[in-house]
């Protein structure tokens, strides 16, 4: 018996994808439920699941464009073999697009390495027998051998691999973060590879936004000194008692929808000729992962509570950059947080998420002199931008709308007692 491997919907508007790879090779036993093949959309790169045990025959080519509820391949249920696989074993030539019998993987060669991996190794003189894996079936990657470069140079012995949720597909020789795609060589100092849908659409977004908002970016900047001493002192127990850690970003999302609350045209769309007020919370939180940015979006976030909110976006970050998260899951926002912060940022204007009208820019944080009470003194102080639509939201209340998050962030009790 036959089970149809089909392209699952994964989005209310998307109709179609690109299956950009397969993570199961022809004739493999798989589970139910193990990953079987990534398909790409506008939105996000998910992995779909095998619908139930069997033995994989491929029936479409990686790269190639599906719809939604296409057949791609089927499971042989039970103990019968497709009747591709002795093909493959007798005639190797002949097999599908994808086809190998499942092999325990073995110490990497040099002929399975990407070329920027090569190129690592022979400027370093590095040893591939002793190096570690991170990518997906142990696959090494440029950042593994980079870091064996690295630790040679100090003396020291080769790095362990890194934790499975910090592996990603390494990219393409002279390729940017995000195009994970087979580069096609054009010279020994250039290569060029097909933009993933995502790039195609954060680039058409982006393009958009620069197009059709009149933006404008106002600056503030917060001491974290209060929010820091909390998370010290009620951050062991916080932990103890909800699983997660108190970051800085729930502190920053509760006030944001305080501020909302307080400054609707901040929260609202233009549509047309009409403004589109919303009177609900849905916060996009920024996430950058290996193949691109995306912004899984915390649901009526100001009824969320600081655990909720914490839980909500490490399961939906890690879910992201392991293509686990749906589609859905990124759209519908109404107001955005991004930090770049994390990669040392310390000012920047950030894009609204069209069709949103504004984004708040968090950055890092650093010790610097500041007057109190006329005094010179050294606090830890944060610059933060709201990025804005000039043509909804007026100066005065964009300016204001920042004054609010400093304020909160400034006297965290009052993003507890509502005030």
């Amino acid at each position: 018996m036959k089970e149809d491997v089909l392209v699952p919907s994964v989005g209310e508007s998307i109709t179609s994808g690109i299956l950009t790879s397969w993570i199961k090779k022809e004739g493999e036993k798989v589970e139910e439920g193990e990953d079987l093949f990534e398909l790409e959309t506008d939105k996000a790169t998910v992995a779909v699941p095998a619908p139930a045990d069997g033995t994989l025959h491929i029936l479409i080519g990686e790269g190639q464009e599906v719809e939604i509820g296409q057949v791609v391949g089927d499971l042989t249920v039970g103990e019968g073999e497709p009747a591709a696989a002795p093909a493959a074993e007798s005639a190797p030539e002949a097999a599908p697009v994808g086809a190998a019998a499942a092999q325990p993987p073995g110490p990497a060669g040099p002929a399975d390495l990407s070329p920027a991996v090569r190129r690592v190794v022979k400027e370093h003189g590095l040893s591939v027998a002793e190096l570690k894996g991170t990518g997906p079936k142990g696959r090494i990657t440029k950042e593994d051998a980079l870091r064996a470069a690295e630790a040679e140079k100090q003396g020291g012995s080769m790095p362990a691999a890194a934790a499975p949720a910090a592996a990603a597909p390494e990219p393409a020789a002279g390729v940017g973060a995000g195009e994970n795609r087979t580069a096609v060589p054009t010279s020994d100092r250039q290569a060029r590879v097909p933009m993933s849908r995502l790039r195609q659409t954060i680039a058409n977004r982006l393009v958009q936004a620069r197009h059709e908002i009149a933006l404008l970016t106002t600056f503030n900047e917060i001491n974290m000194e209060r929010v820091i001493a909390a998370r010290k002192h009620y951050g062991e127990q916080f932990e103890k008692k909800h699983g997660v850690r108190l970051g800085f970003m729930s502190f920053f999302v509760k006030a944001c929808c305080q501020a909302l609350q307080r400054f609707p045209a901040v929260n609202a769309m233009i549509d047309g000729r009409e403004i589109v007020y919303n009177n609900f919370y849905d916060i996009g939180v920024a996430v950058s992962t290996e193949w691109g940015l995306v912004v899984p979006v915390l649901r009526d976030a100001d009824a969320m509570s600081f655990a909720e909110i914490e839980s909500a976006i490490l399961d939906m970050a890690a879910r992201a950059r392991e293509k686990k998260i749906a589609p859905d899951e990124l759209a519908g926002g109404t107001f955005t947080i991004t930090n770049g912060g994390v990669f040392g940022s310390l000012l920047s204007t950030p894009l609204p998420n069209y069709p949103q009208t504004a984004i708040l820019g968090m950055h890092a944080i650093q010790k610097r002199p500041i007057a109190v009470d006329d005094q010179v003194v050294i606090k830890p102080m944060m610059y933060v931008a709201l990025s804005y639509d000039h043509r909804l939201i007026d100066g005065r209340e964009a300016v204001q709308f920042l004054v609010t998050i400093k304020t909160l962030i400034e006297d965290p009790q009052g993003l507890l007692l509502d005030i």
